[in-house]
């Protein structure tokens, strides 16, 4: 199985008191910009997903909404509370294996830091492995047989700037 995470675009700062609640977050306009020029890169690599899953904060919806309407998945994107910034990744090891198991390509989106310490179990299991990703970075691991633990091999991290040279 290939898995890969995509973090959010850039979204309004948390800080103002009208996004009081980090659900409500919209992208900006130049998130959204970028993220469109990052899907080009996407589209040159020839990128394609089975089913694509999202967090259901507001900024991480809004990301997969676009790179769904961009890439024609419209009717294979769904949304988890498990891709929260809270959420529980040994419930979305269990959500994907039993809804997503015959899946080639999947693509999760969502939020820092879950996704890297989430690609970090994946690839480590209890040994401590650190990522960072940027806002509309994309990682790709390779799964063997899909667990809560070391289980995964990194076959590349792109950041948004890496994605646009590449469209």
């Amino acid at each position: 199985m290939e898995l890969y995470l995509l973090r959010h675009a850039i979204a309004v700062d948390r800080r103002g008191p009208k996004y009081e609640n980090d659900s409500k977050r919209p992208l900006t306009a130049e998130g959204r910009k970028k993220l469109k020029r990052c899907i080009r890169g996407m589209q040159a690599l020839g990128l394609t997903f089975d089913f694509i899953l999202s967090s259901p904060y507001l900024r991480a919806r809004s990301t997969a909404e676009i790179v769904a309407r961009a890439l024609r998945l419209r009717r294979r994107l769904e949304f988890s509370n498990h891709l929260a910034p809270d959420g529980d990744a040994e419930s979305l090891i269990e959500l994907l294996r039993r809804a997503h198991g015959a899946s080639r390509r999947l693509l999760l989106v969502g939020h820092e830091p879950y996704l890297s310490q989430l690609a970090g179990t994946l690839m480590g299991g209890p040994l401590r492995v650190s990522l960072r990703m940027k806002k509309a970075g994309l990682c790709k691991l390779t799964v063997e047989h899909l667990r809560l633990g070391r289980c995964a091999v990194l076959d590349w991290l792109l950041t948004p700037r890496q994605l646009v040279s590449i469209g």
